[in-house]
């Protein structure tokens, strides 16, 4: 019966952040949770919650390919080859972190990304403002930027599209499609390659992945039909209040 009530819980989850994901992001709030919940260890659920959810970022790259357009300093090739080096790099960073010291680090994380999210559009304003008091960064700024995004991309994906788009923001991109579609792909690409990693590594609990794959791919594509009767910002204030409760269930268990 306790299985049962894992794997309905890790349905239930996987499939809200589905939702999530398809409409505003911060669907790791709720898969990392709830694996190390069912006593899952914390670096493995981490990477099993990052499998599940790696076809809805591919849908959305998919979904955008017609606006991509790759922000200024950096070629389409730089951006693809320094997507795949970063989210290599904090893949393996994540493959050489002790379970104890990745539950301790877990809800500084969540916290982070919960602010991140939760100030989201102030930091692209931010970074637009900047943008238009400064002129282009150099391609070696740019690069630094985006290879700094993709380590953490790899090593834990919550926020990572908030960071993605104040970046290319901070960059001087203008066209948000062109951002969403940059920002679609390269979460793909990161995730893609750390995927990979996390499967040679070996921390990847294959059975549980690929169930809560399927029900956060139905999660994505009903959510983006729901989506328009929810108000965005009941939406956005719910995510940041959902990441607040777990990073404060993280620090209490920690």
């Amino acid at each position: 019966m306790e299985n049962l009530g894992h794997l309905a819980l890790l349905l239930a989850a996987a499939f809200t952040a589905g939702a999530l994901n398809a409409v505003a992001g911060g669907g790791s709030f709720l898969t990392l949770p709830a694996l190390v919940f069912t006593g899952v260890p914390p670096v493995i659920a981490n990477a099993t919650g990052t499998v599940a959810l790696l076809p809805g970022y591919m849908a959305g790259a998919w979904g955008f390919k017609d606006d991509m357009q790759s922000p200024p300093g950096l070629s389409m090739k730089q951006v693809v080859a320094l997507s795949l080096i970063g989210g290599s790099a904090g893949a393996a960073l994540l493959l050489f972190t002790p379970d104890a010291t990745f539950r301790k680090v877990v809800p500084w994380l969540l916290l982070a990304a919960t602010a991140m999210f939760a100030f989201g559009p102030q930091l692209r304003a931010w970074a637009a403002g900047k943008n238009a008091a400064h002129a282009t960064p150099s391609m070696a700024k740019a690069a630094a930027g985006m290879l700094i995004v993709a380590i953490y991309g790899g090593y834990f994906n919550g926020g990572l599209g908030i960071l993605l788009l104040a970046l290319f923001g901070l960059l001087g991109q203008t066209s948000l499609n062109a951002m969403n579609g940059m920002k679609n792909l390269v979460s793909a690409l990161l995730t893609a390659i750390a995927v990979v990693i996390y499967a040679v590594g070996g921390i990847v609990e294959w059975k549980l992945a690929l169930v809560m794959m399927a029900a956060a791919t139905l999660g994505g594509y009903l959510g983006a039909r729901v989506a328009r009767r929810i108000a965005p910002h009941v939406l956005r204030w719910g995510i940041v209040a959902t990441g607040l409760v777990m990073a404060g269930l993280f620090f209490a268990k920690g």
